[in-house]
């Protein structure tokens, strides 16, 4: 990651992103949140992080309090619905579409190390999702939307981490 200073989606990779990289629950955001909430007190887990606007919105309305929100305000690139939230840790990052820009990354590193923080992301957040996992200490629990049927619950282990490392290893890479 040292000189590299974007990881880029390839259009091979593109069609892999469309399925879940964890447990997809699916349901109305009532039944999904239900099943986080479950999931964070049976698994206590170390960090929850939520990733994207709609997932972040409904979980935070639901009560779930996560450790770290990374969201873009576009919700299906439109404007996205406001919700009250406030971290005690407030970062800007920008990362284009189909990206993970590696300053965006460190930025998700810094508030996963911090903790009780907000990610304001400028352009898309997605991807970051993989930061978020690579981030974060094993036994957290990272969650993000799938669009039209839920959310992704992404349990860390060591061996998730290695699967993220090899899928942005297959990136391409941009100095």
């Amino acid at each position: 990651m040292s000189c590299v200073t974007r990881f880029i989606l390839t259009d091979a990779q593109r069609a892999n992103f469309k399925r879940p990289l964890g447990e997809l629950v699916t349901g109305t955001p009532e039944e999904c949140n239900g099943a986080l909430k479950d999931a964070i007190a049976r698994e206590k887990p170390k960090l929850v992080v939520l990733v994207g606007d709609t997932v972040s919105r409904n979980s935070v309305q639901f009560g779930i309090m996560p450790d770290v929100i990374i969201i873009d305000n576009k919700e299906k690139r439109r404007e996205a619905v406001q919700f009250a939230y406030s971290g005690r840790h407030s970062f800007k990052a920008t990362n284009p579409a189909g990206t993970i820009d590696t300053n965006a990354w460190k930025i998700v590193d810094e508030a996963v190390r911090k903790g009780n923080s907000l990610v304001l992301v400028e352009g898309e957040e997605d991807l970051l999702a993989l930061a978020a996992i690579i981030s974060s200490p094993t036994g957290s629990l990272i969650v993000y939307g799938q669009p039209d049927q839920g959310i992704v619950l992404v349990r860390v282990s060591e061996e998730k981490k290695r699967e993220i490392e090899e899928v942005i290893a297959e990136m391409e890479r941009e100095d």
